[in-house]
Formats: C-alpha cells, structure tokens, sequence
C-alpha cells in the first residue's frame, strides 16, 4: 500500500487543505481532510461483499467552511456545552463565545473544525494531524497543543487525542461522525439497533445543560441497555424532542444494521458519550454522493468528557496543567456478517 494524499481545496487565505486516503490490509479506507480534521469518508465491507461510504460529509470544502453540522469533524478544545459561555479556573473567570442560545458549544464560533491542522506523520493506514491553540483562542487560556492520530487496523478505526498546555486550561476532545451503516445518503436510520452500556444518563434543562445528578435510564426511552432499533425522532416533555442525551458509561457502545448486515462496536477511555440522532437534518444538505440528508440521517455517538465539566464540582475535572498530557482514545471495530436466512444481522 502506498499514501495518497491530494489537494482537496483553498482556504480564502490562501492556504491549501489536503486529504489523506488512508487504506487497512483489509480494504477499510478513510479519507481525512486537514481542514477541521475532518473524517469525510469511511469505507467498510458490507454483508454482500459491497463497500459503502457510512459516516455522512459535505462533497466539497465550501460544505465544510459554510454548513454547521461538524460532519465528522475534531471538536475542541471543548466538546459539547458550557453554560453561558463563562467558567472560572484558579478564581479567574473566562468568558466564551455564546453561539447556541445561551451556551457556548464545540469549542465556540471557530472551534477546531474551523481550523487547519497540519500533517506531523502519514503512512498508508494512519495519519497524525496537529495543531497549536495560542492562547486565548476562542477564550481558552494557554497554548494548547494538540495532536489528533488516525489507525486504521484490519477492520478498525482507532483515534487517539492527545494534548499539552503551558498554563491551566479546559479540554475536552471527540469526533462528530454521523453513522450510517446502510451508507451515507440512503436516508434515516431508524431501524439501526442500537446498544449503549449505560445505567445512567444526565438530566437537562432546556438549554441542554445538566441539572444534577445522574438519573437512571431504567424505564425511560433512553435505556438503550440492549440492542433496540433508534427509531423516529420522539417527543418527551421531559426528555426532549429527540435523542441529545450524554450517557455515564459502563462498557461498549453497538451499532448494527440489518439491512446491510454491517455492524460497529465502539470502545473508548471516556467517561460519557453523547447521542444525538440528528432530528436537525431537513433534507437541504446534499453529502458526498450527492443525496440529501434528512431528518435522522445518520446517529452520533461522540465519546467525550462531562458536558458542562468546568462548572459542575461534582462531575470529573477537565482541567489540564503544565505537565500533564490529555489522552483520549476510541476505537471503532466493524464487522459485516449475515444469519443463514439473509435477513437479519448475525453474531452477539
């Protein structure tokens, strides 16, 4: 195997962003952009021997400098919400950029997906991209440096995030893929079945900001505790209109589609992950083979540190000191198999 690598378009600077092509001895293949880190494609085996692209992306560079979905994109420093733009670390306040209602989310208006990363090392099946945050970027105290690493093993997706600061700051880091195992564009994943191992999730108030402790997902829509299909966006006067839950983990995460006998297992060191099952969509998105997207198009399922971290004493710290490195890892293994019928997707 060999890098590819090509020009993938222009920044208004002037500045070029590329993609990597990056290929397993099995046939997985990503292709990552060094604008926003973005994984724009990736291509696993289905039950019938077919490739499809499942995670959804903007055909072009304009999709990603214009639209506000983050497909697939780094989120940094710090995923998820922060409630009214502001924390305070060390008895120093620190105010943000609000750009969802009241709250500051995914690193505020030009976040790391709005950022051009630089290739530190490529080979045909991995990729590290990095990228110094200078202090004060986006209100963020310290220069942050950070490194995002893409593996692609037989028939994994490993990303592992790591970071170092030279003075106090908050960081949080996830991936924002859509998945959609029958293939990005051909339209919701409702009868995806879905398993998250998780007792617990957070409870929100309107602007999705924890209100709490911990509640159980036991005997709510959200307990997702064995495999179930996501089915259409719901309407709960107490939960929401749709799945954008964080939710404590114990174990795995399983994604699997029926249809096309693909499935994923997802493994990860964090603490939380975030579903979201873009009830946002409309339709008006066309992706990378040119169908649109619409309302539950693909699932999300970013593996992250507590939403909100820095202003809730009782949640895990986000804080990061000189010294110290960030690390992050997850791991997406697929496999693609079938029961004897042809019908439904086999193994545990």
């Amino acid at each position: 195997m060999t890098l590819v690598s090509e020009v993938f378009g222009t920044l208004p600077s002037g500045r070029l962003v590329h993609r990597y092509t990056l290929q397993s001895t099995t046939g997985l293949r990503a292709r990552i952009l060094t604008y926003g880190g973005v994984l724009q494609t990736l291509e696993v085996p289905g039950g019938d021997g077919q490739e499809a692209n499942v995670v959804l992306g903007y055909p072009d560079l304009d999709g990603y400098l214009n639209g506000d979905a983050y497909f697939g994109a780094v989120i940094g420093r710090f995923a998820n919400r922060i409630a009214g733009g502001r924390f305070t670390l060390d008895g120093r306040e620190y105010r943000l950029p609000v750009n969802s209602g009241t709250t500051s989310i995914h690193g505020g208006r030009k976040g790391f997906d709005r950022r051009l990363w630089v290739a530190a090392t490529a080979t045909a099946d991995s990729l590290t991209l990095t990228r110094t945050s200078p202090d004060g970027e986006e209100g963020y105290p310290g220069d942050l440096r950070a490194w995002i690493t893409y593996v692609l093993n037989g028939n994994s997706l490993t990303i592992t995030y790591e970071a170092t600061t030279d003075a106090p700051t908050i960081i949080n880091l996830t991936n924002h893929s859509y998945f959609n195992l029958s293939g990005e564009g051909t339209g919701p994943v409702n009868d995806h079945l879905l398993r998250i191992d998780a007792d617990h999730y957070l409870p929100t108030d309107a602007d999705l900001i924890p209100t709490g402790a911990p509640a159980p997902v036991a005997g709510t829509i959200l307990d997702l505790r064995t495999l179930r299909p996501i089915g259409p966006p719901f309407s709960d006067p107490g939960l929401g209109e749709g799945y954008n839950h964080s939710y404590l983990l114990t174990g795995s995460i399983a994604l699997r589609d029926p249809a096309s006998g693909r499935s994923m297992e997802v493994t990860t060191t964090e603490p939380t992950v975030h579903l979201y099952s873009a009830y946002l969509l409309d339709g008006t998105v066309r992706g990378t083979s040119g169908r649109p997207y619409p309302c539950g198009a693909g699932v999300c399922l970013e593996t992250q540190r507590h939403l909100d971290a820095p202003n809730q004493p009782e949640f895990p710290t986000t804080v990061l000191r000189p010294g110290e490195t960030y690390f992050s890892t997850t791991t997406y293994q697929f496999s693609a198999r079938r029961r004897p019928d042809g019908d439904r997707l086999d193994g545990p």
